[in-house]
């Protein structure tokens, strides 16, 4: 699914006419409309106030559901590592930082 068919699947899964999205970002409905039929991008700004009228993030506007992210198995991890404590995150985190510094310098010197 594209852009354009997000921004309908979003708008009318929120239960908004076009019209009332238009309102909503402040756009003219021709603009929302031209969007929709694919004819049109959005600034980033307006991918902001979609965003935030929709109740979804950018990327869920933006890039399809498994287009972007982890797969399911460290979907699964960071959900259990998001319930750690402050201290373990970071430990984590400093662990990951370094896994992909380590990766990447691999990358770069075999090129």
């Amino acid at each position: 699914m594209g852009f354009p068919e997000r921004v309908v699947t979003l708008r009318k899964r929120k239960r908004f006419t076009q019209r009332a999205l238009a309102e909503a970002i402040g756009l003219n409905v021709s603009q929302l409309k031209r969007y929709e039929a694919g004819t049109s991008q959005p600034t980033l700004e307006v991918l902001r106030r979609l965003s935030i009228a929709l109740g979804v993030s950018s990327d869920t506007i933006v890039f399809d559901e498994n287009e972007r992210g982890p797969d399911d198995e460290l979907r699964l991890q960071f959900e259990a590592i998001s319930r750690f404590d402050p201290e373990e995150r970071k430990v984590v985190k400093a662990l990951l930082d370094s896994l992909i510094l380590k990766h990447e310098s691999r990358r770069w010197s075999a090129e």
